[in-house]
């Protein structure tokens, strides 16, 4: 009935002048698309529907839209601002391409305004850190080597780490306090040596009441230091027995708490809170490792100087390369490294949280005409607790990025369900049968569990979408199966999309 009336209204209509014929087709259009819509999606169940897997509570937004198509195909709650988690990296990557080129890279450099003489540098050795989130031992080492070729055995100066390429705190606000000390948090300093992450082994005493004590590795240039309790295996106490570090100045950590009678030593691992420092005391140790020693001070440069003779140096693999790690593995250390680079480069001062933000907001508009309103990036990784944004801002991300993949080479850096990445082994995924037919970074912090990307459907149309899910919780009793509800929801959303559009 609705549509015999409005074919009626129509056929009336075009006895009327052009420009009213011209809006009855565009309103014939508009209404034709509706109905193919809804035809395609006759046998998709609505979103409430899937919602039922979820545990009580959950928050759900979610967007659907075919690439190239200006409306989307779901839209439930798609302007709900949401946690990104590590979705964000998303946008950093792509503000990245854009900004610095597939083929940037990071470069540290053994530096000095002083001549070498008789085997003498009269001068500074200066060490320049650029960010690289790469940067290994083996690295400094080669660089060491190739200073002593030069017939350097002694250095008449200072020994200068110079961190000037970013500037004011190395974590992020809104990063929470009780990850600072792991290694997926560990703060993206300037200087960065093998990923500012180092591991020790703790081994309870064989008398119970008597402080446990650990093994670190000669060549971690860390102080570690136990005020572990051990206690008797059955202990009451072992239950709620935790252990804690607490990090000190100059990379010094104390590790309290208790633990209950073992075998085997417990391996752990922790997160360099002074990245300056320790890259400092690895370099120190290379040179006299190489036989060359200083006649001066261990000393940290902040403030930016001219450029000074280089005399060794080492790069980065190209940013594309750095990127795709970084998306595939979820890599915290690259995104944010990234982000404060972009700032660096765009506006030419100093690395900072702030510079990072503002750039990338002005590339995204600029650039891909991108407006990212009322979201909050405070960070490239998404770790950030004052991330905020909605599907249907990272919507136009997507969109972006799958017109312009020819160009930038975005989609095969993703994670590919069932193969590779985050996604090799999502349950919902695979239950689905989309293993090989999506491409996704995921997200997911404490209650959170998020998705964007892009999925090739039954028909082969590439189609983009974005889940944010949060107030995710289940019973204590049912903690260790948590990620049922999960896997049963996203089993059937994804196995409808991939059918029905």
């Amino acid at each position: 009935m609705g549509h015999r009336l409005l074919s009626t209204m129509m056929h009336r209509s075009m006895a009327t002048s052009p420009a009213s014929k011209r809006e009855i087709m565009r309103f014939s259009r508009i209404v034709t698309g509706l109905a193919c819509a809804f035809m395609l999606n006759a046998n998709a169940a609505t979103v409430e529907d899937y919602m039922q897997y979820l545990p009580d509570g959950a928050n759900l937004a979610l967007i659907v839209q075919k690439v190239g198509v200006d409306t989307p195909s779901i839209d439930y709650h798609s302007k709900q601002m949401a946690l990104p988690a590590s979705t964000m990296k998303v946008i950093t990557a792509l503000a990245a391409l854009l900004q610095l080129g597939p083929e940037y890279r990071f470069h540290t450099q053994l530096e000095s305004k002083g001549s070498i003489s008789n085997g003498t540098l009269k001068g500074d050795l200066v060490a320049r850190f650029g960010g690289d989130p790469t940067l290994t031992r083996q690295d400094l080492r080669n660089m060491v080597a190739v200073l002593k070729k030069q017939g350097v055995d002694h250095i008449q100066g200072n020994l200068v780490i110079d961190t000037s390429v970013f500037a004011s705190h190395d974590k992020a606000p809104g990063w929470p306090w009780n990850d600072m000390t792991q290694c997926f948090s560990a703060p993206p300093a300037a200087a960065i040596v093998d990923r500012n992450c180092f591991s020790v082994s703790l081994y309870s005493a064989q008398t119970p009441g008597e402080k446990a004590f650990i093994r670190v590795a000669s060549f971690y240039p860390v102080n570690m230091f136990s005020q572990v309790r051990t206690l008797a295996r059955g202990s009451s106490e072992a239950q709620y027995c935790e252990l804690d570090v607490v990090p000190g100045e100059l990379n010094r950590f104390t590790l309290t708490g208790c633990m209950s009678q073992r075998a085997e030593p417990l391996p752990l691992a922790f997160a360099i809170q002074d990245g300056a420092s320790y890259a400092g005391a690895i370099l120190k140790g290379e040179l006299q490792q190489a036989g060359i020693d200083y006649s001066g001070h261990l000393v940290r440069q902040t403030l930016a100087t001219p450029p000074a003779t280089v005399l060794a140096e080492t790069q980065s693999a190209p940013l594309h390369d750095l990127l795709k790690i970084m998306l595939k593995k979820s890599d915290n250390m690259i995104a944010d490294t990234v982000f404060r680079t972009i700032g660096h480069e765009r506006f030419g001062v100093p690395g900072t949280w702030r510079a990072g933000s503002d750039a990338i907001r002005q590339i995204l508009r600029q650039k891909a005409n991108i407006d990212m309103g009322n979201s909050i990036q405070v960070d490239g990784s998404g770790l950030s607790r004052h991330d905020l944004i909605s599907p249907d801002t990272m919507m136009q991300v997507l969109q972006y990025i799958a017109q312009n993949d020819q160009q930038l080479n975005y989609i095969s850096m993703l994670p590919l369900a069932g193969y590779d990445g985050t996604l090799r082994y999502r349950g919902g995924l695979h239950e689905a049968g989309v293993d090989g037919k999506v491409s996704a970074k995921t997200g997911s912090l404490q209650g959170v569990y998020n998705l964007a990307g892009f999925i090739t459907t039954a028909s082969g149309k590439r189609v983009a979408f974005v889940q944010y899910l949060s107030g995710y919780a289940v019973p204590p009793q049912n903690f260790k199966q948590r990620r049922i509800p999960l896997v049963r929801f996203e089993s059937r959303l994804y196995k409808d999309i991939y059918q029905n559009y």
